[in-house]
């Protein structure tokens, strides 16, 4: 299913359920003042849990966290066919969070998970378990504030986040969520198309 502000790809394979790559965006991200619905916010909490989770982080780990002044002004790994998470600087290791900072930072990813069906959405949390959650790594740029330019990266050994708010004044959202082993289900295509190969 592909749109402006969304693109959500899922493959069903020998009933395997892959739900990436998945695109959402909103602009307005905030409806303003003056319009029908004005205050009512698209990806909310795609936000909101994130900006928790940066300004929860006490002076050492957030200066880890933070690694620029000043946010991109799109996703880095922008709408390329494979995603190059190496376009994604180092941040801040779950292992090295406070308690409070790795359950956001546990329930951000979910958020992400959350928005396909449980049948993909648990094998890969799993996938992100099995790997390490010690492993998976938070970055931000741009302020912290709310109104200002904004963005961040969830990066772990299977799997990407990316989320930029930067464009008409901080209230156009884009985010992403990228399996970097099973975007596209290619790999389980792969296997299907080998086992049924005659």
């Amino acid at each position: 299913v592909g749109g402006h502000h969304l693109a959500v790809t899922v493959t069903v394979v020998d009933g395997r359920v892959v739900g990436t790559p998945q695109f959402f965006g909103a602009n307005p991200a905030t409806v303003p003042d003056g319009y029908p619905g004005a205050g009512r916010r698209t990806l909310a909490a795609e936000q909101d849990l994130a900006r928790a989770l940066v300004t929860s982080l006490p002076p050492a780990e957030r200066a880890a966290a933070v690694t620029s002044p000043e946010a991109p002004r799109d996703i880095l790994t922008r709408d390329d066919p494979v995603a190059d998470a190496g376009r994604i600087a180092p941040g801040l290791a779950y292992g090295d969070m406070p308690p409070d900072g790795r359950e956001l930072l546990e329930r951000l990813v979910r958020q992400y998970l959350g928005r396909v069906t449980a049948a993909a959405a648990e094998p890969a949390w799993a996938e992100i378990a099995d790997a390490g959650l010690e492993r998976v790594t938070f970055r931000w740029a741009g302020p912290v504030e709310p109104g200002h330019g904004h963005y961040y990266a969830v990066l772990g050994p299977t799997f990407l986040l990316e989320y930029d708010n930067t464009q008409h004044d901080a209230n156009h959202v884009h985010s992403v969520w990228r399996d970097l082993r099973h975007d596209w289900g290619d790999d389980l295509l792969a296997a299907h198309h080998a086992a049924h190969h005659i």
